[in-house]
């Protein structure tokens, strides 16, 4: 049974018409999920035979609310939510000046294996619906009120790994008739799918594009992250300065900063090298210990002399703020905890 998330404006006004409904039933649909309806029974405009109909073809129990935890430090929000099948995924809400922003979960875990993520050890469940990723979005809405700006397919997953429903969610997302999130205030990250990164230049969907790069080189990249067997460094910066050349936008880097690693001066500087010439933003963020991770958190002093060596070196880079660090907000920590508690 499809989620009631999942269908395009179109498709389900196709069923409208099959089963005998008028056109605007559809718009009064649309506009109930963006405010994150979870429940036939409150879409009070519908008749009860329409809303009968529609339970009988589509699900709307797609996401189940498992636990909630607010940050007492910056009142970011970790949601973990159970899908209809038992899999467990998490999305984060950030308030920023410019508004309120969701981290989005693409899959129910990640085959990518990178060795410093916490989503590695907890195993892949599936992919993700589109509508399930632009449930995230519309509950987490509704759940604090407020209308969600921006949004970041950066939570569990590897986005590019479910490439079909992402870029259907893209257009979801985008629709006024739904949420009517614009497509550049919404960024994509991916840790290096090389052929999906050139699929996705060529859709033409002015989205910011991140890409998790977390080393200078071949050899601490592979050491990191498997995908750099497959996709050199060389590769997928030439995949980037693709994306850059046909869309105009600038690529954002994301760099974690491993005590001992990766973030020595000799490497900040063989970093610039790389990217010298290329339209984009470093975004340095020092590393996130959890209980099992191999890696340590640098220095901040070293993480200083990092920005400062890129900057001097022509390249713009800053640190991410860091939010929800009492509640664990890093995407996957939680749900690694609760699934290992479950086969306890």
């Amino acid at each position: 049974m499809m989620y009631l998330y999942d269908p395009t404006f179109d498709e389900l006004s196709a069923w409208m018409d099959e089963h005998g409904q008028p056109a605007y039933r559809t718009a009064q649909i649309f506009r109930w999920l963006a405010r994150g309806v979870a429940s036939y029974d409150a879409m009070t405009d519908l008749s009860k035979d329409l809303r009968a109909k529609l339970s009988a073809d589509f699900r709307l129990d797609g996401l189940v609310l498992e636990r909630r935890l607010v940050s007492a430090d910056d009142g970011t929000t970790k949601y973990v939510y159970r899908l209809h099948d038992g899999n467990v995924i998490e999305s984060v809400l950030m308030k920023y000046h410019h508004g309120y922003s969701v981290c989005i979960s693409s899959q129910a875990g990640c085959r990518m294996g990178c060795t410093f993520c916490a989503s590695t050890g907890a195993g892949f469940g599936r992919d993700l619906t589109s509508g399930e990723m632009l449930a995230q979005v519309a509950l987490i809405g509704a759940d604090c009120g407020t209308r969600i700006s921006n949004v970041v397919v950066m939570g569990i997953g590897e986005p590019f790994d479910n490439y079909a429903n992402l870029v259907r969610f893209l257009r979801l997302a985008n629709d006024e008739r739904g949420l009517g999130i614009g497509m550049r205030h919404i960024s994509v990250s991916t840790c290096g799918c090389v052929p999906q990164m050139i699929d996705f230049t060529e859709e033409g969907l002015p989205v910011t594009l991140s890409v998790s790069l977390h080393a200078p080189n071949d050899e601490i990249r592979r050491r990191l992250m498997p995908i750099a067997r497959t996709y050199p460094i060389d590769r997928l910066l030439d995949a980037c300065r693709r994306h850059v050349e046909r869309t105009g936008r600038r690529i954002s880097f994301e760099y974690s900063l491993f005590a001992g690693v990766n973030d020595r001066p000799e490497h900040a500087r063989e970093l610039a090298r790389r990217l010298r010439g290329l339209q984009c933003h470093v975004n340095l963020i020092p590393a996130n210990e959890f209980a099992g991770g191999q890696y340590k958190r640098p220095r901040a002093e070293d993480v200083r002399t990092f920005q400062e060596i890129l900057v001097g070196e022509g390249i713009n880079a800053t640190v991410r703020r860091e939010l929800g660090t009492d509640i664990e907000a890093a995407c996957g920590q939680l749900r690694r905890r609760l699934e290992e508690a479950e086969t306890d």
